[in-house]
């Protein structure tokens, strides 16, 4: 039987943000750590198990500081004294295993202090996100002070039996899903209280001091986990009540029962189901509160909506004829009281259903409530218009974003939870714009750099222990590296990248065909899904071309990230490279414009057979040049409303958008905004992965609408590397006037902008030393940096 990472403590939860801002000591990055890597004694470490771990610690005085640095595989959570202070490690693999820097001085008093870890390796039931060594569970002091607390045999442990994995059925949900088995947990064998201070540990064992010598990245002749500071903040947690109770059977429950204020009592002997609503998608750690009821069965069951006879979704916000397919999770009662049963991961849910059988004893549902979770972005940029549903566009493309990000970037919370180059592109560019964080941005560069396989391409999503390669995620990760050049000033980092943007461009140039064109192409060449599954060569998103070769889509998105890499290598000094890049890309765009352009329909084909045609050929065609720049708009003009050519979906749209940009025709934006009107209007509350009929509710590539209010329609762009100039051209469309701030990393760019009868007029605010250029219609005007008053 599977098991799985997912699993569940029993705590109750305070309300409170995990921090991590205490100093690593350096020694601890140059030399072996004292610590050593603890276990559960005499089982196999790299089986499915849950283990907790306990140290006792004596205090005279409550210290002011108390720094430690903690990680452990596959992850943790650790309690002081009962309370909740950290969980990781932040996601990665083996050759950079994040260790957390946490002061416990906050949590630590005078007296008996306890130190409690849950700790658990869900094996083969894990997420595909999970990379795994062994199971494993390490803390070192960052000094001698704190070494009394260093992991070792005078640490505690227990093995938990109390859990099983429950895996989700997939021919039901008829689906991928790869984020993990649900927990089946029986509470009659939980060792409820182990995290408090009163507890007795006496009957544990002494924990097992593996072999392994913990150590920095790089040192020594072993492997196991190279262990890194990890560089992004603790993940967020907050209090979230469900707001309504839909569907009710076998017992009496209304909303009053979600305030936490009006129990329900399921009678004893008896079946009894709820159907929750949380009114919107969220990411959410479920905290169910029970007294009583000795050996009842609680199924929780999480959906992003309800399901109909056909399998089929339809409107979000009804439930009349539909039925809850989904993850679970299991509890089987002990008849305490007031007991909690927390997943240690979250889950993803707008429809929260449970499912009651009890047994000899009448069970009480005292509450049950979420605690969202994600990456602790802070929404720093506004877009105001007079039209509320651009308002409901930012809404729910916000939300999209919130819950696509945590300890890497997600495709989508609920299905996979897996970082793709293709979405993470999009979904930096909506971070670096709304909340001006781009910590893990770099993280998402850094990750794919590290994924690199020999052949020279990254991998299409990482960390993942299912390797999975997609070229053309490979050429947007090197826009990725572009576009956090032109908008940070981190040139270190930078440059450490352009090995791996050369290697990723080399294995594309070995391709190369003698008519200028790709040849023959290995891997998965996914561009987009207008394409369909195809089942017998089981891989779907491929254009025309996409195996055989001469596909115009992936030679022009080749081209696109040469031409991005010249840039970068001639920012560098390598400017042989640069103009090998250049001569490349733009023998690239000649040959593919010759061979495929179809005079006849003023197309760009997706192939030299010139038999079909997309949008995203004649795109990327744009983005390009290689289509004269004196009939780029037109061009444009004919791919935006030919719906007899392959249409992009959300994803892909992206690129269509920023064609508009280059074009100059950003005023027509606005009115192609019918797909994401589409969703609200039949209940989405999260942007979805592909129109109806769609597998996910939520997928990060598909907000993309934040980027562009703010890129293009307030036309707030970086100009310069590092953000250090500013372009600003904005296209209102139909809007009479517009009202947008973007964080920058010298402080904030503020746009104001209405339409009067001779043309328009506004203000813009740069932050200081940041100056920039204001285009519009054909004119330009110098910004300064501080408040300007524009007339045109």
């Amino acid at each position: 039987m599977q098991r799985k990472l997912l699993l569940l403590c029993f705590l109750v939860w305070t309300g409170h943000a995990f921090s991590q801002n205490a100093a690593v000591n350096p020694a601890l990055l140059k030399s072996y750590w004292q610590a050593r890597w603890i276990v559960y004694p005499n089982v196999s470490q790299q089986a499915y198990g849950i283990y907790h771990f306990r140290k006792t610690l004596e205090l005279t005085s409550k210290p002011s500081t108390f720094i430690v640095h903690v990680s452990a595989d596959n992850r943790y959570r650790l309690l002081i004294n009962g309370q909740p202070v950290a969980s990781g490690p932040a996601r990665s693999d083996l050759l950079n295993w994040n260790f957390e820097t946490i002061d416990l001085a906050p949590y630590l008093k005078a007296g008996k202090n306890v130190l409690a870890a849950l700790v658990w390796n869900a094996a083969e039931s894990r997420p595909f996100a999970q990379m795994s060594y062994q199971t494993g569970f390490i803390m070192q002091g960052n000094s001698v002070v704190e070494e009394v607390v260093n992991t070792n045999s005078t640490w505690k442990a227990f093995d938990n039996e109390a859990y099983q994995p429950l895996p989700i059925d997939k021919k039901r949900l008829r689906a991928y899903f790869v984020a993990g088995d649900g927990d089946w947990v029986d509470g009659n064998v939980y060792p409820w209280g182990w995290e408090k201070t009163d507890f007795d540990d006496t009957s544990w064992q002494a924990a097992q001091a593996t072999w392994f010598t913990a150590k920095p990245r790089g040192l020594g002749s072993d492997g196991n986990w190279m262990l890194v500071p990890r560089e992004i903040p603790m993940m967020e947690e907050k209090l979230e009540r469900l707001k309504t109770v839909r569907r009710v059977s076998g017992t009496k429950a209304d909303d009053a029962f979600l305030t936490g204020k009006q129990p329900v009592i399921i009678p004893a002997n008896s079946k009894a189901s709820i159907l929750l609503d949380q009114s919107y998608l969220t990411n959410a750690y479920p905290e169910l509160v029970v007294s009583d009821g000795k050996n009842a069965s609680i199924t929780l069951t999480y959906a992003e909506a309800l399901w109909d006879a056909k399998h089929q979704k339809g409107n979000r916000n009804e439930i009349e004829g539909k039925e809850m397919i989904g993850m679970q999770d299991r509890f089987v009662t002990d008849g305490g009281e007031k007991r909690v049963f927390r997943p240690l991961w979250f889950r993803t849910y707008r429809y929260l259903q449970l499912d009651i059988e009890t047994k000899e004893n009448p069970l009480a549902i005292n509450d049950l409530y979420g605690i969202f979770t994600g990456y602790p972005f802070k929404e720093n940029a506004y877009f105001k218009t007079t039209d509320p549903t651009l308002a409901k566009i930012w809404e729910v493309g916000w939300r999209t974003a919130r819950l696509c990000a945590a300890e890497s970037y997600f495709d989508c919370p609920y299905y996979e939870q897996l970082q793709y180059v293709g979405d993470t592109r999009v979904q930096s560019m909506i971070s670096l714009y709304v909340t001006g964080d781009d910590k893990l941005m770099r993280k998402a560069i850094l990750d794919f750099d590290h994924s690199r396989i020999p052949d020279g391409l990254t991998q299409s999503r990482y960390p993942c222990y299912d390797l999975q390669v997609i070229p053309t995620f490979s050429l947007f990760w090197v826009d990725m590296v572009h576009d956090y050049w032109m908008h940070r000033k981190d040139e270190v980092f930078v440059k450490e990248r352009l090995k791996g943007v050369a290697s990723v461009l080399d294995w594309h140039r070995q391709r190369l065909a003698s008519n200028g064109m790709l040849g023959k192409l290995e891997w998965w060449n996914f561009v987009d899904w207008s394409w369909p599954w195809n089942p017998a060569e089981y891989f779907g998103g491929v254009p025309a071309g996409g195996i055989t070769g001469n596909s115009s889509v992936l030679a022009l998105q080749y081209a696109y990230a040469l031409q991005r890499a010249a840039q970068l290598f001639t920012a560098f000094g390598k400017n042989e490279e640069a103009k090998d890049y250049q001569q490349t890309a733009r023998t690239i765009t000649e040959s593919t414009y010759i061979l495929c352009w179809d005079n006849s329909r003023k197309l760009l084909a997706d192939t030299p057979d010139k038999k079909q045609f997309s949008q995203h050929a004649n795109t990327m065609a744009i983005l390009t040049d290689a289509i004269p720049a004196d009939q780029q708009k037109e061009l444009l003009g004919r791919v935006a409303t030919d719906t007899s050519i392959t249409q992009c979906t959300y994803y892909y749209r992206f690129y269509i958008f920023e064609a508009l940009k280059k074009t100059g025709l950003g005023d027509q934006y606005l009115s192609m905004l019918t797909p994401w009107k589409d969703q609200l209007a039949i209940g989405l509350t999260t942007f979805a992965e592909n129109p109806e009929p769609t597998r996910s509710d939520c997928h990060a590539w598909s907000a993309s609408p934040l980027y562009h209010f703010l890129s293009l329609v307030c036309g707030i762009q970086s100009n310069a590397p590092g953000f250090e100039k500013v372009k600003i051209e904005p296209n209102l469309g139909s809007l009479t006037q517009i009202d947008g701030q973007v964080p920058h990393p010298a402080g904030n760019i503020q746009v104001k902008f209405q339409k009067t009868k001779t043309g328009m007029k506004g203000e813009v605010v740069l932050p200081a030393s940041v100056t920039g250029e204001l285009v519009w219609k054909g004119k330009t005007l110098p910004l300064k940096a501080g408040k300007q008053t524009i007339t045109l």
